[in-house]
């Protein structure tokens, strides 16, 4: 019997025909981003929202919490922790997967993440097999470059990130806009005048942003 990270769900209709997979930040849980989900205004979507196994973080001296993978220091030279990032794309492809046998395509999921848990999204999206319908990284950054694949090539990414943000500067959001931007990625960007949160307005455009690539909902 497969085994499956532990999810908060929930659904917006009772036969959903597209899911959104929505991975946490550092030290948060499934639970975090759950309360968005009415101020959405979607229909017919089931909105997966996984915790992440617990690991110590080098970055917080070593301390046990949620987290998608290790992180080190916040600079470029290190080399990001892979075994962790794999380990995480495994189990959010097994997330994929059932989706697939619970009846919505993979060209019917978005993934999306905030901060570490876009990282994470993006790591596992732009290599995955299938092409997803969209990709969303609130307030994020881009651990690996050059690894996209040929089935998402062309599938929307929306990016948003707060001006003010003191935990993942926008400069690494907009190095990591430009770089999808020069391999050819769609990509919609946003910032807002805000620390490392989200706020009414990305909220709103992330509603939209959803639509468009869910049109169903």
């Amino acid at each position: 019997m497969t085994e499956y990270l532990e999810t908060v769900e929930l659904l917006t209709g009772e036969n959903p025909d597209g899911a959104v997979i929505w991975l946490h930040g550092l030290g948060a849980d499934g639970n975090d981003f759950a309360p968005i989900v009415p101020e959405l205004g979607l229909k017919n979507l089931r909105f997966v929202f996984p915790h992440a196994p617990v690991r110590p973080v080098t970055l917080n001296n070593g301390i046990a919490m949620r987290a998608w993978f290790d992180i080190r220091d916040l600079t470029r030279e290190t080399s990001p922790d892979r075994e962790g990032l794999d380990q995480t794309a495994a189990e959010v492809a097994k997330l994929i997967r059932r989706e697939n046998e619970r009846g919505i395509e993979t060209a019917q999921i978005v993934l999306a993440g905030f901060s570490q848990g876009g990282a994470a999204a993006l790591y596992t999206a732009l290599p995955y097999e299938q092409k997803l319908a969209g990709l969303i990284g609130l307030s994020t950054w881009i651990p690996v470059r050059n690894m996209g694949s040929p089935p998402n090539r062309n599938t929307p990414i929306f990016m948003g990130h707060g001006e003010f943000d003191p935990v993942v500067n926008m400069s690494a959001g907009i190095a990591t806009r430009d770089a999808l931007v020069d391999e050819g990625y769609d990509v919609v960007w946003n910032s807002y005048p805000m620390e490392h949160a989200v706020c009414p307005q990305e909220i709103n455009d992330v509603g939209a942003f959803l639509h468009r690539v869910l049109p169903r909902s």
